[in-house]
Parts: structure tokens; sequence; C-alpha cells
């Protein structure tokens, strides 16, 4: 019996090749917590997947943008330009040619003969801008020019004018016309391409239209007049309460501080009097008027200005009152005959 049992330990030795045989039970846990592991892992791959899909930074496409003009590039940014290269040129004259370069670039190669400072400007007003191109815009300009303060005109600095009328014309400035070429470049910034072209002034139109009868001489009698007047007087010359003249509805702020000690209705035109006669027939509720109404002002010096606005009356309670005072008149129909004309 000895002898068998040494056989057996011989055939079964606890190590084989410098491997551990564990036990069954040992093994079987191993098994189990392999298992485990797998079953963890793929239940884990989708979940990590979808952590890293919502944890990566989110792609953003910007959406469409309006394209934005720069105002440089617009009429207005010409148009300034052109004023203020224009302004340069007209009081510049010989040694001050330099003064022209931030405008012109080839303003080196300019020689002016003319005084500097023998003209003056007073006022600049860009009246026409047309795209000569892409970029590229002729702009006139009118400018009120003047001679220095001591040079007359055609006849040398302190000469005398042989006309006093003329004379005095040129020293209240005359209206001069000039042609300016100018580009725009990069990033916004404008240059002249020449020196400006003098050229006469634009072609008058006829003159307006209204659709307004001929004005009659105003009635201090007609209730409309008297709700002119006292509104006037509250407008623009602060005397007395504004609105009470209003009609409900309507806004308006008096004009402050007071330009005017005194105002007065001097003249009506109205909308369907061919006439000339604004109708005074009482004030019938809801009644409508459109008027235009010669006003004169006097300031606190004393003088007299003439003003002109379109206001449109309405009736309530057996009174009239301001509805709105219009921005500018009523026009006529084309073909119908202006206000005052006799046909």
């Amino acid at each position: 019996m000895r002898r068998r049992e040494r056989v057996r330990e011989e055939r079964l030795p606890a190590e084989a090749g410098g491997w551990s045989v564990a036990s069954l039970g040992a093994s079987a846990n191993a098994v189990t917590v392999m298992r485990r592991s797998m079953w963890a892992m793929l239940v884990a791959g989708p979940v990590l997947g979808v952590w890293a899909l919502l944890s990566a930074p989110a792609v953003v496409v910007p959406a469409s943008q309006p394209v934005r003009q720069d105002r440089a590039g617009s009429e207005d940014g010409a148009g300034g330009f052109a004023e203020l290269f224009l302004s340069a040129y007209l009081t510049a004259g010989e040694g001050t040619e330099a003064t022209l370069a931030p405008f012109l670039p080839t303003a080196r190669d300019v020689v002016l003969d003319a005084d500097a400072g023998s003209q003056t400007v007073e006022r600049l007003a860009a009246v026409k801008v047309r795209r000569a191109g892409g970029g590229y815009w002729s702009v006139t300009v009118a400018a009120l020019v003047k001679p220095a303060s001591d040079e007359a005109p055609g006849g040398g600095r302190g000469a005398k004018s042989g006309s006093g009328g003329t004379q005095a014309a040129a020293q209240a400035g005359v209206l001069r016309y000039f042609q300016v070429p100018v580009k725009a470049g990069k990033g916004g910034a404008w240059s002249a391409v020449a020196l400006p072209a003098e050229v006469g002034a634009p072609v008058q139109t006829q003159a307006e239209v209204l659709a307004y009868g001929p004005s009659a001489p105003a009635n201090g009698s007609d209730a409309a007049v008297q709700t002119l007047a006292g509104f006037f007087s509250a407008f623009l010359a602060g005397a007395g309460d504004l609105d009470r003249y209003l009609s409900p509805g309507t806004s308006l702020a008096p004009v402050s501080p007071p330009p005017y000690g005194r105002v007065e209705v001097v003249a009506l035109a109205e909308t369907g009097s061919p006439s000339g006669a604004v109708p005074d027939a009482g004030v019938t509720q809801g009644q409508e008027r459109q008027l235009l109404v010669d006003v004169a002002a006097t300031d606190v010096q004393g003088q007299k200005r003439p003003l002109v606005y379109a206001v449109s009356l309405v009736a309530r309670d057996g009174r009239w009152e301001i509805a709105s005072v219009e921005g500018a008149p009523v026009l006529g129909s084309p073909g119908s005959k202006q206000e005052g004309e006799v046909q």
C-alpha cells in the first residue's frame, strides 16, 4: 500500500514546468471573473462611444451674414471727401501746394500762381454724385466763394470796384460749382484723381405747382385764422398754452427757447379754393381744411422774417383745431395751374 501511494505522488507532482496547478474551485472563480469582465467591456463600449461624441467640441458653422457696405464706399463718403478737397484747393495758392497732398497723390506736380488765402469758402455742399466706374465717382460740389476782406475782384488787392452793386455782390459771395473726380481705395481711403474742374450751375427745373389756390389776406374774423394766430404765437413766441390749439391725438412741442417775440398770420391759401378767397362758412363738426399759411415772425432784435407752414385743421366742438403741421406743402397734379397763375 505504501508503495502504491508513493507511485501516485510521483505521477501527480505539485508543479510541472514551472506552472502551478490550482485547485478546481480557484479555476472556476477565474473563469467567472473573466466572463464578467468581458460582459463589462461589451456593455461599456457603446457607453464610452456616446460619451466621446457628447464631449467632443462642437463645430459651429457660421450663419450667412449680410454684406455691409462700407460708408467710405458710398455716395456720402465720395461727397464728403470732395467737399474737403475743394475747400483746400480754393484756399491754397503759391507756396502752399503741399496742403493738397492729403487729397491728391500727384500734388507734388501741382504749381499754383494765385495768392494763398486770396479767397475764402463760406459753405460747400455736394449737390450731385455720379458713379463713373467701380469705386470711382464724379462729384459736383457747390461752393459759396468770397474774396478776402482786403481783396477787390478785378482790381487787385485793395482796389475799388467801379460798381457798388457788383462790389457788394462779390463781397457777399458767389455760388460756384466744381466737378471733383474721386476714387475709393483699400481700407476706405479716398483720393482725388485730378484737380477740380469748374462747371456751370445745374439747370434749374420749373417751379413745382402746389395744390393750393391763390393766397388771400388773412381775415381776423375767420375762426380758422384766430386758431392759427394763437397757435403760432404759442409755437414760435412762447405766448400761451400750445395744447389748447391741438386736436386730440396731435402732439407738438413749441420751439424752445422762443426765437420770436411777435408772430402774425399774414395770408392763407387753401386746397380746393380756386377763387382765392378762403371760405368762412362756419365750423362743421369733423370738417377738415388744408392750408398754406404765410407767417410774419419778428425776432427779439426787431427783425421780421417770413415763414410758410402747411397746416391741416379739423373742426371739433364748434371750433378749429390743429390736426397736423406738415413737413412739406401739398403738390398739385401735373398740368394744373400754379398758385396765383391766371389762365
